[in-house]
């Protein structure tokens, strides 16, 4: 029997790219709300705007913000609801303020919240690096106000779900009996080992493939929370270790955590500041942004990669690394050690230990034949844990048509 699904997500499809366009697939209707993002095939994207929102103090300035998606979001939910629409299932990111008021507009109507991260004060990213942030009264008081909204869709929801067990025990107590751990989903048959892929780099009219000694990093935005400051001071030993290696580094010169370096700009020119000196910068290529097809190829040329984060969300680039049969090096972080266990199908390093990581990924590309081990048991790792077709989508269409 068909049913009707309302997916809400500021910048959709988000984590709902699979599951909606499945169920959409299977004949149910689906439609989506957010202020952002892009078309998902059969489903109808709607696009609300936030209320206008008063100026805040600096502690509830975050929360002010949420509160004014929240109502902008109910505005959207009860024109739908003008319009006759009624949703069986509601599946909202609760991140941005969104889902604070859908049982308000359709109390009968299940509720299923992704619990992407509940910010606690010990154990996670909260003052995990004290260069950039400092443990003070305040910022406390900051992270509280900015699980409310969360803290009101645990409470409103009938079901949850988190990507990794470690996300999950973020959650309060009193919540964790409604959230699943179901990851996202890796296409492996997509992303995977490749041989005769090359990567041109116009810059330096270079060609690179699997022959040549390739580090990759990968961040959405080159920013700290993704370890982008250990890995460029990292950066200056790994390459006069490795005097043909090369390093290609993609991402964005934004922020998506966190903040901007003091005095402005991005964390590029910031790190570049500090050990571009020192940097061999004919051997340094930073890509940007790429489409998926040349960010996989990067993937897949890699004789190492180095995946670095904050005790915080697991980034679907360490799994696709993973997938693509790279030797990882991880940060020895949640929920990284989740995912690589150091010496069976990858490799740990201390976050802030540049020596060390510098040291480990030396190794890897001084005898990438010794470390082939470790790149079969990535790929089989996620293949056998977090394949999308086969894992991941089968389990989160089973829970969503549970509720």
């Amino acid at each position: 029997m068909p049913h009707t699904y309302l997916f809400i997500h500021q910048n959709f499809p988000g984590q709902f790219v699979h599951i909606a366009a499945a169920l959409a697939a299977a004949g149910h209707r689906v439609v989506a709300l957010g202020i952002a993002g892009r078309n998902v095939p059969g489903v109808q994207y709607l696009r609300y705007e936030p209320a206008r929102a008063p100026g805040g103090a600096p502690v509830r300035g975050d929360l002010t913000a949420k509160l004014a998606r929240a109502e902008g979001c109910a505005s959207a939910m009860l024109a739908l609801k003008a319009q006759g629409l009624q949703p069986d299932v509601i599946v909202a990111h609760p991140g941005w303020g969104e889902a604070l008021f859908c049982k308000d507009v359709w109390p009968q109507a299940r509720l299923v919240v992704f619990a992407e991260f509940y910010y606690t004060v010990d154990g996670s990213d909260y003052a995990f690096d004290p260069e950039f942030q400092a443990d003070t009264p305040a910022a406390r008081m900051r992270l509280r106000l900015k699980n409310t909204a969360l803290l009101h869709a645990l409470a409103a929801a009938d079901a949850a779900y988190a990507p990794t067990q470690w996300q999950k025990s973020q959650v309060p107590a009193e919540f964790q009996h409604k959230v699943q751990v179901i990851f996202d989903g890796i296409d492996t048959q997509l992303v995977k080992p490749a041989a005769g892929v090359s990567v041109r780099l116009k810059r330096d009219n270079l060609m690179l493939s699997r022959a040549d000694e390739v580090i990759t990093f990968v961040n959405r935005n080159l920013e700290p929370y993704r370890g982008f400051h250990s890995f460029m001071r990292a950066l200056p030993d790994m390459l006069a270790c490795r005097p043909r290696a090369h390093v290609l580094i993609v991402g964005r010169d934004g922020v998506s955590y966190g903040s901007r370096p003091r005095g402005g700009g991005s964390w590029k020119d910031a790190m570049l500041r500090e050990v571009g000196a020192g940097l061999p910068m004919d051997r340094v290529h930073f890509l940007g942004p790429l489409p998926y097809a040349q960010y996989l190829q990067v993937l897949q040329i890699s004789t190492c990669h180095v995946y670095l984060t904050y005790p915080f969300v697991l980034s679907w680039s360490c799994l696709e690394s993973m997938s693509a049969g790279n030797v990882v090096v991880g940060s020895d972080t949640a929920p990284v050690r989740e995912v690589i266990e150091d010496g069976r199908n990858g490799l740990l390093t201390p976050f802030f230990d540049t020596k060390a990581m510098a040291a480990r990924v030396a190794d890897v590309l001084a005898a990438p034949g010794d470390h082939a081990a470790l790149s079969a048991a990535a790929r089989a790792t996620v293949q056998a844990r977090y394949d999308l077709k086969t894992v991941c989508l089968p389990q989160l269409l089973r829970f969503i048509a549970d509720q």
